[in-house]
């Protein structure tokens, strides 16, 4: 079962930018057929869909909130997928979360219980 670490939270003022990667394990046979999402819990909050990519790459999602300023990508030679986020703003201070599920190079899900594994999460806090 594959892995996943992300990085490159931490804490970036208000109208910046972060950008969000999750590596997985190298156990994974074959990352291509994992669809990937990154999904983001602030505190005292439900955990929530930020956005998703299918393992082909062909097939992007996003929340609604971070739609027109972010970019979900993955590099499958490199078992990484990263999360451009640009124009922070406080309402995206949470722990981001990158999850996985494979179901082959096409197909994508947008809901926590549609993923599997889960990586430990990086915090991103974004001051006004």
């Amino acid at each position: 079962q594959v892995q996943l670490v992300e990085s490159g939270g931490g804490l970036v003022q208000a109208g910046g930018s972060l950008r969000l990667s999750c590596a997985a394990s190298e156990r994974t046979s074959t990352f291509s057929s994992y669809a990937m999402g990154w999904f983001r819990q602030a505190p005292g909050k439900e955990r929530t869909f930020v956005a998703a990519i299918s393992g082909s790459g062909s097939s992007t999602y996003y929340a609604d909130s971070v739609k027109a300023r972010s970019t979900i990508s993955r590099d499958n030679a490199k078992n990484t997928v990263t999360l451009q986020m640009n124009s922070l703003k406080p309402d995206d201070t949470a722990v981001y979360y990158c999850a996985a599920r494979s179901i082959g190079s096409w197909v994508v899900g947008t809901t926590t219980r549609w993923y599997g594994t889960w990586g430990q999460g990086t915090q991103v806090t974004v001051s006004s």
